[in-house]
């Protein structure tokens, strides 16, 4: 068995007491699990941002979180806002959606990580996807996907150091290449799409086994299901961690998700 515990869209509201449970949560899944977030963990605004980065993420540190989602509040135009809005987290932090506005689109079927993010995208405070192996034999991908905040239709990608792309499509070239190149047990999306995108991630992105979601700040006790992809989210403001536990059952997995008082 493999254990996800998650959170999404605390806002700053993480108090300490509630920092020390989420280690635990972690610690208690050592070797087996993970603890991840789906964005918007943050106080900043999509303009503001804090010159000496967030203090939330502190306390994120200390639960020992593994790998986050960017939430639109995480993402800032510039470079400086960028990296300083994640500056003080330890943990990683993904989106496959996003590049510097000089980069080229990526061909995710042909490229390596290291041709799709050199150069240009080297500036990026981001790794598009993350590859987890656990001492149990868990290979589990991560991709992040993130609500477009700057496109090239619109205006404000004059004063933009980067880019978004469309999270579906994105995802729909992303997807085939972690199974093809990695051939994880489990593929998860970390997105801060809100339910409804998350929904149609489901439908039109085969291969995807969980979504882990944020944005909307919906509160799925048990998930809800898309075919074969489990969607789950936690609401807001801290008031719920989340459990997903995956098992293998023949060929396919078994997944059960619930909520517990934060």
């Amino acid at each position: 068995m493999f254990t996800i515990w998650h959170t999404n869209d605390f806002h700053n509201h993480l108090t300490e007491a509630q920092a020390e449970r989420l280690r635990h949560l972690r610690e208690s899944v050592e070797g087996a699990g993970l603890l991840v977030d789906a964005g918007d963990a943050v106080a900043s605004g999509n303009i503001t941002f804090r010159s000496g980065g967030e203090l939330i993420h502190d306390l994120m540190n200390g639960a020992k979180y593994d790998v986050g989602a960017v939430g639109n509040r995480e993402f800032h135009f510039s470079r400086i806002g960028f990296k300083s809005k994640l500056s003080r987290a330890h943990h990683v932090k993904i989106c496959a959606n996003v590049r510097a506005i000089k980069a080229p689109l990526p061909n995710w079927a042909e490229s390596d990580e290291k041709e799709i993010f050199g150069n240009e995208n080297a500036e990026l405070p981001t790794t598009p996807f993350w590859i987890h192996e656990s001492p149990s034999g868990w290979k589990v991908a991560f991709v992040g996907l993130t609500v477009p905040m700057i496109t090239e239709r619109m205006l404000s990608r004059k004063v933009s150091a980067y880019l978004f792309t469309d999270p579906i499509k994105t995802a729909q070239e992303v997807v085939p290449m972690l199974q093809e190149r990695y051939q994880p047990d489990t593929i998860v999306a970390l997105t801060h799409i809100g339910l409804s995108r998350d929904r149609v991630l489901a439908e039109r992105v085969p291969g995807i086994h969980l979504i882990i979601g944020g944005h909307s700040h919906d509160c799925l006790e048990h998930g809800e299901r898309v075919g074969n992809t489990l969607i789950v989210q936690t609401g807001c403001y801290g008031k719920f961690v989340g459990r997903v536990q995956i098992e293998r059952e023949g060929v396919g997995l078994r997944m059960e998700a619930g909520l517990e008082a934060l």
